[in-house]
């Protein structure tokens, strides 16, 4: 597998950092996962592919929920991660490990391709989006979480960029439901839904700790929320709470169709 420096980057930090992304992670909690999928059930031998998987929670959740499961990640750690959760739940899903750019399965071989909470770290999100729907079979779906920003707030943007950037410097961008919609349509894909919800980040200690973020890095984000502009602050929600700083996501949730 030959990557190029972002994915090396996501590579890298997610090998660190993949005890992090265990039972007890924020992403733990897949009720995100069941209310973006309302509707849509997996028929007698339905294929999943899970992008990016992590911890392998969104993997295990749609195992639970009767697809076939092949569990795709840049990093050994976090795969090795996603199968022992899945052998402590009762489930066997597959394990791969690619880049989420290029997608190593014949065309049309998946009913559902999920990515959840990491597509903000791909190099190429067009080339990405162009693969999901390489993949899946017709009238197959792709179902998209991620941070994101409203359209039309750069200045919120560019904050939350320089935020992650230095929170977690495999990070790449957060797009806009605009944007996204825009890729799915570009490739072939119909969106069904798309929108976003306010998602706590419960603490900006917790925040840092989940990254491994540097003292010199977690000094230089605490100034950026401290002078954080108005923009940042009404999208973002930010406030103090017991002492905390705490913020909002807007937290993309997008459903397409080939």
């Amino acid at each position: 597998m030959t990557l190029n420096p972002i994915q090396q980057a996501a590579r890298d930090q997610f090998q660190r950092q993949s005890a992090a992304y265990g039972k007890s992670h924020i992403l733990a909690n897949t009720d995100d996962v069941a209310s973006a999928l309302t509707g849509i059930e997996a028929a007698p031998g339905s294929a999943a592919l899970d992008v990016a998987t992590g911890g392998g929670h969104t993997a295990v959740f749609l195992a639970g929920r009767g697809f076939s499961v092949t569990a795709t990640d840049i990093s050994q750690a976090m795969l090795e991660s996603a199968s022992k959760l899945a052998a402590e739940r009762g489930f066997s899903v597959d394990t791969r490990l690619h880049e989420a750019e290029k997608l190593p399965y014949p065309d049309g071989s998946f009913d559902l391709v999920s990515c959840r909470v990491a597509a903000h770290h791909f190099s190429d999100r067009d080339a990405f989006v162009h693969e999901v729907a390489r993949v899946l079979k017709s009238g197959g779906h792709f179902l998209l979480i991620d941070g994101s920003v409203p359209d039309g707030e750069p200045d919120a943007e560019e904050w939350i960029h320089q935020v992650e950037k230095l929170r977690d410097p495999s990070h790449g961008r957060f797009l806009s439901p605009g944007a996204w919609t825009a890729l799915c349509e570009r490739h072939g894909l119909r969106v069904l839904r798309c929108e976003t919800a306010p998602f706590k980040q419960p603490d900006l200690d917790w925040y840092f700790q989940t990254a491994g973020t540097t003292p010199e890095n977690r000094k230089k984000v605490q100034d950026l929320v401290c002078n954080a502009p108005d923009s940042a602050r009404k999208v973002f929600r930010i406030a103090q709470e017991d002492g905390k700083t705490v913020w909002w996501w807007p937290r993309l949730s997008l459903v397409a169709q080939k």
